[in-house]
């Protein structure tokens, strides 16, 4: 039998993020896209649904953007503006049926009328704080709708082409990304900046935000990043989460506490689609920990809006493979993140323009207490939480191409005081034979026996502090 070892630091402890960040030191995060969340899709329907978030153990709540969406250029599908269908079709009704993209903003400072007010954001936030969860706003800063203000306003502020014509964000190469219903912004631009600044400090200093998941982060200029947070951590100590993997973040003046864990995502992927190995994960994985300070944390996640949209529901995805890759989202070092009905079990990809509703599955309540399940024993686990393994390594082992493990432990001085917990997770669709059972008590577990690990099955165990 032959292992492979892959070690990297772990995470440093919760004090050093003092007035860095308000972060929980176990945190789980979970995903709200309002206007699938409910059938009415608005902040007043969600707002029963914190007491679910709290049975699941979330204690980080990621708000979509919701702010007034544009309507120019609004997109219905694919390519097709709302406004050519309006024009061609003669149905006024259009405008009703495609709601837009989230991420094409024309007002930072407002709430969607569609959510509500932003009395109504305030209560949402202020409920979440009551329930002991932070809130965190989707911050869209790479461009703007085309009917913002600022276009008429500031059109100085957007990036140009050759004819001096404002255009939507373009690759390397010059080529567009197909975000034809949003202008890129040009940060190039002091006035910009500083308007921008101004409209996140509106949300902390008004409604009592507590940070933002920064839209598309490796777009906009990395010192605009240290330049607002900086403003915004006199406020409060905001967490920011980078949609990035490339982004600056340096351990002692980055901007952001974590970032997406993409990569990572893509391999389970393909994992359970038996297109990649465990080894390729542990590489991956060891490749993020050299590279990221060991203040920045992995947003780590099976599904979530883009991915549901536009590339399948988890069970599409995933198949049977789903539960085992949740599982390694929950213990692995880093941040879990459940999405809008994945707590149920939704098995449709939901609309991107258009209101859609969640579609529960057959196991809807079975698939919950799984995820209560996973919450309540994470946040139980002072060896899973971001403040553990102090100056610890920690490896991941792999074992006959398909098993991997690891080992959670507290940094106390006094080994036999320290909290240790094993994870051993069957990443492949056959029975894997399994003879380094630790002594301890299983405290999660897919069924099977103590000498073989079914397929897609993986045990939790809280080991005995001499069985190491």
């Amino acid at each position: 039998m032959k292992n492979i070892i892959i070690a990297f630091f772990a995470i440093v402890s919760m004090a050093a993020l003092k007035g860095q960040s308000l972060l929980p030191n176990n945190p789980i995060m979970y995903e709200v896209n309002l206007r699938h969340h409910t059938q009415t899709g608005n902040i007043e329907a969600f707002l029963p649904s914190i007491e679910e978030l709290k049975y699941l153990g979330v204690n980080v709540v990621w708000i979509m953007p919701s702010q007034p969406i544009g309507k120019k250029k609004r997109k219905a599908k694919g390519d097709v503006f709302v406004e050519d269908l309006v024009q061609v079709e003669g149905e006024v009704d259009k405008w009703e049926k495609y709601k837009g993209s989230p991420y094409a903003i024309a007002d930072y400072t407002a709430v969607n009328p569609d959510y509500g007010t932003l009395e109504d954001f305030r209560t949402l936030v202020k409920k979440c704080h009551e329930n002991r969860m932070i809130v965190i706003l989707d911050w869209v800063a790479n461009h703007t709708a085309w009917d913002h203000k600022w276009i008429s306003e500031h059109p100085e502020w957007y990036m140009k082409n050759d004819k001096g014509e404002i255009t939507d964000p373009l690759d390397k190469a010059g080529k567009s990304l197909g975000w034809t219903d949003v202008a890129k912004l040009n940060y190039s631009e002091p006035g910009l900046r500083k308007a921008m600044i101004a409209s996140m400090k509106f949300w902390v200093d008004s409604v009592d935000l507590d940070g933002f998941r920064c839209d598309v982060a490796m777009d906009v200029p990395s010192d605009f990043w240290h330049e607002a947070t900086t403003e915004l951590r006199k406020i409060k100590p905001v967490f920011m989460l980078a949609e990035s993997e490339e982004h600056d973040m340096n351990q002692f003046t980055g901007p952001f506490n974590a970032y997406y864990g993409w990569e990572v995502h893509h391999i389970l992927n393909k994992i359970s689609q038996g297109k990649e190995t465990p080894n390729d994960l542990c590489k991956a994985i060891a490749s993020k920990q050299k590279k990221f300070p060991t203040n920045v944390y992995s947003m780590n996640f099976i599904t979530n809006h883009d991915e549901n949209a536009w590339n399948g529901t988890l069970f599409e995805r995933m198949g049977d493979a789903w539960k085992a890759m949740a599982v390694f989202t929950y213990f692995t070092p880093g941040i879990p993140l459940l999405y809008t009905g994945q707590e149920v079990g939704n098995n449709k990809r939901l609309a991107f323009f258009e209101k859609d509703n969640v579609r529960a599955g057959r196991d809807a309540s079975k698939i919950m207490d799984f995820y209560h399940q996973l919450g309540e024993l994470k946040l139980s686990l002072p060896e899973a939480g971001i403040s553990a393994d102090l100056n610890m390594p920690i490896s991941f082992n792999m074992e006959d191409k398909a098993l991997i493990s690891w080992v959670r432990e507290t940094a106390e001085a006094d080994k036999t005081k320290r909290s240790r917990t094993y994870i051993a997770i069957n990443m492949s669709d056959k029975a894997q034979k399994w003879n380094k059972y630790p002594a301890g008590s299983v405290i999660l577990s897919s069924g099977g026996s103590e000498k073989e690990i079914e397929p897609w099955g993986y045990r939790v165990i809280k080991m005995n502090y001499k069985s190491r």
